[in-house]
């Protein structure tokens, strides 16, 4: 499974932060914020569902900032994808999907440190080409004849939410494709080889004047909830401790919240 490059280190740290991360450490199997005490240091590797690439980029650079000698390194994927590979034995730290569906896949192997949490929540929006040129409004537009619409694979969070969206609004639609993750079928809009994706308001957000967001109210049928734990075998535990407290604190969600992900 391709590993993405790490974040980049950030020399120095303010000294109030970096006290304020730390206090969030326990030295128990919880990782509510509680005074630990240990040391945070080395690589944490987080695997997360591709949605939430540009937010933990961000926070994985913050991380570093706070801890200065350590290294967030992320895999980016679909849910289901990084959940088959923790369960077959990829070294990770952290666990953060699109679905508690998906990190069910992962606490039935018993393999998470506590329970998992969830964080944030998102809610899907259809992507257009820039300026919406075929006038795409609802759900039902996208049976047009000629219209070259893609979605996720069903079995990934972003697949699975479509599907309800789809349903809930008794629209049967055949896709011209099906993509393994939410950043696939962005990228389909994005290059003008699809007329419309269903995906993550998110990704619109981040896409910026690549692609025309399009609201639609079946989407309130369909938000999927984010859980984050840290995993049994994490070969760095305490580091794996900060960054899911960094996640759930005020500043964790407050970037989160300006990616566009909704409060759990």
């Amino acid at each position: 499974m391709p590993r993405s490059h790490g974040t980049r280190r950030i020399a120095g740290a303010g000294t109030a932060a970096a006290v304020l991360v730390l206090s969030a450490c326990s030295t128990s199997g919880s990782d509510s914020p509680a005074s630990g005490g240990q040391d945070v240091t080395g690589t944490v590797t987080v695997f997360a569902a591709a949605s939430l690439k540009e937010s933990f980029t961000t926070l994985g650079a913050r991380f570093e900032k706070e801890h200065p000698g350590t290294e967030v390194t992320f895999n980016f994927g679909g849910s289901d994808s990084l959940a088959a590979g923790i369960d077959g034995g990829a070294p990770a730290d952290v666990f953060a999907a699109a679905s508690a569906k998906t990190m069910k896949l992962v606490t039935d192997e018993g393999l998470t440190a506590g329970s998992p949490s969830t964080f944030v929540r998102n809610r899907l929006e259809i992507a257009t080409v820039p300026g919406n040129p075929h006038a795409i409004d609802s759900l039902e537009d996208l049976t047009a004849s000629g219209l070259k619409v893609v979605l996720c694979d069903e079995t990934v969070p972003c697949g699975a939410a479509a599907r309800t969206a789809l349903t809930a609004g008794g629209v049967e639609l055949e896709p011209v494709s099906y993509e393994q993750d939410v950043k696939s079928a962005l990228t389909k809009v994005r290059l003008k080889e699809a007329d419309a994706a269903l995906v993550y308001r998110t990704d619109v957000r981040a896409a910026g004047d690549k692609v025309e967001g399009v609201e639609f109210p079946e989407s309130a049928e369909a938000v999927n909830d984010y859980p984050i734990a840290r995993l049994e075998n994490a070969p760095n535990p305490s580091a794996a401790k900060a960054f899911v407290a960094l996640v759930k604190s005020a500043q964790g969600q407050k970037v989160l919240a300006e990616a566009g992900f909704l409060k759990p």
